[in-house]
């Protein structure tokens, strides 16, 4: 599989690929077929196993001449009047050929969809706070739906019943939601360049809201660590 190195330490041995299938695989030094220097964005081929890549070599090794003279090959040129193919993208590249979106709502969506489960990489504050904002409205969207539906049927009339469409729309959405919070924290954490078993300081009674307000509100780590490059969209 082609893919683009994300982050590569060569003291720790260890770095991160992006495949070209929109994946992020871990790789360390003995997952390369013979020692060579990486960089952070040069494309490769790699064997994914799992979520590692092993079998690396860096494709401007494999486009040297096979005459052996070591001189790259050179591509070829395009037929006229044919488009320009369109380059390779992969990383934050890799959705829809373009760099992905920094918007607040692209951020609550790719939280309840490709991150729904993502424990690995980094979450800058803007992400962390567009999704706050808009599982915050889906909230109230949820509690507001399951209040009228009550209503309408007389449930909380004379104060007798309990409101239990409403409570029951209450705990789907958050049942529904705590994974992509979770995974979201784990990975505001690792954007701090600090582990993501400090995630279980949110769900602790009384310091959960203030661990969780604190996490959030710290800036970015600056420069790539062992979770990865910076997140796009960052200004240092």
């Amino acid at each position: 599989m082609r893919g683009e190195v994300l982050h590569y330490d060569e003291q720790q041995g260890f770095g991160f690929i992006t495949g070209a299938d929109g994946k992020r695989y871990t790789f360390a030094r003995e997952d390369l077929r013979r020692e060579m220097a990486l960089a952070r964005g040069d494309e490769v081929e790699f064997q994914p196993n799992g979520d590692r890549a092993s079998g690396i070599f860096s494709v401007r090794a494999r486009m040297t001449s096979p005459a052996g003279g070591g001189s790259p090959a050179a591509p070829a040129a395009p037929l006229p009047g044919s488009a320009p193919a369109a380059p390779a993208h992969f990383g934050r590249n890799a959705e829809n050929g373009t760099a992905q979106s920094t918007g607040l709502w692209s951020y609550f969506w790719r939280g309840l969809t490709t991150n729904y489960v993502d424990f690995s990489g980094r979450a800058r504050r803007k992400e962390f706070w567009g999704f706050c904002l808009f599982w915050t409205i889906g909230l109230v969207v949820a509690i507001g739906v399951g209040l009228s539906v009550d209503l309408s049927r007389g449930d909380v009339e004379g104060g007798g019943d309990e409101p239990i469409v409403m409570f029951g729309l209450f705990g789907l959405y958050v049942l529904l939601t705590i994974l992509p919070w979770i995974a979201l924290i784990v990975r505001r954490l690792h954007d701090l360049g600090l582990t993501g078993w400090l995630a279980i300081l949110c769900f602790v009674p009384y310091v959960g809201g203030l661990a969780t307000l604190v996490f959030a509100l710290i800036p970015t780590q600056a420069g790539d660590n062992k979770w990865g490059p910076v997140p796009v969209g960052v200004r240092f």
